[in-house]
């Protein structure tokens, strides 16, 4: 018994200390400074804030594609959206590529967190100003030219209510041809269960690498074109989801 309390007041006191670090790290990261270089520091302390949540939420991650990611160049990711733990999801699963989102203003106004993602090359879009948007999508291509961070983009802007693909707003994709990188098309399915099923039952979220799409490609077609093609990628996988649950459950 003595070597059990021993171990649980070690884990907690470790905790304890990882907790008081990730605060006052985070309250050291001012909004008024704009960070244009990536921090494996404060990456970590996301990174393993993240994991921690994954494992108390009980998620169990199943990762198809990852080998078509680009080897040699930063990338556009584009992925679906049906919850609030998407993002949290998907850094986790690319944590090797930098990851940087382009986020909704609100995301930075959490506490500790926002101040994470700060650091961490996050950029807040408002899209019903589209001068500020186009600041922020020129401020992603910087960070991808200058080879500091990966950018991730949820087109549809918000997240589906009723998990049905939202209208994309396509100009986001003018970050892949502005920064001359390929786009990684990604579906997401399953986080939007995890509020339902914790903390009684694990949730199985599964992610895929659809397709990357090359410069050239990107280059050759337009924002819109891109976006019907991704969008029309994404319904495939999602669909094919819903008969695989339909099946597994019948």
């Amino acid at each position: 018994m003595e070597v059990i309390k021993i171990l649980a007041l070690a884990v907690v006191s470790i905790l304890m200390l990882y907790l008081l670090i990730l605060v006052i790290s985070a309250l050291l990261v001012p909004f008024s400074r704009e960070y244009t270089k990536n921090s494996r520091f404060y990456r970590f302390l996301l990174y393993s804030f993240t994991a921690i949540s994954l494992k108390v939420v009980r998620v169990r991650l199943h990762v198809t594609g990852i080998q078509k990611l680009p080897k040699d160049s930063r990338f556009l990711l584009v992925c679906n959206h049906r919850s609030k733990f998407d993002p949290i999801v998907t850094w986790q699963v690319f944590r090797k590529q930098d990851l940087a989102f382009i986020s909704k203003p609100e995301n930075f106004q959490i506490p500790v967190f926002g101040h994470l993602i700060h650091r961490c090359c996050f950029l807040p879009i408002d899209r019903e100003q589209p001068k500020n948007a186009m600041k922020t999508i020129l401020k992603a291509v910087k960070l991808i030219k200058d080879n500091q961070v990966s950018i991730a983009v949820y087109p549809e802007g918000t997240r589906s209510k009723d998990l049905t693909l939202l209208p994309f707003h396509n100009g986001v994709l003018k970050i892949a041809q502005k920064a001359d990188v390929p786009i990684v098309v990604l579906s997401i399915h399953g986080t939007e269960t995890i509020h339902r099923n914790y903390p009684l039952h694990h949730s199985d979220v599964y992610i895929d690498v659809l397709d990357v799409l090359s410069t050239e490609y990107v280059h050759e077609h337009t924002t819109a074109e891109l976006g019907d093609y991704i969008r029309s990628e994404m319904e495939t996988a999602l669909q094919d989801y819903t008969v695989h649950e339909g099946g597994l459950n019948s």
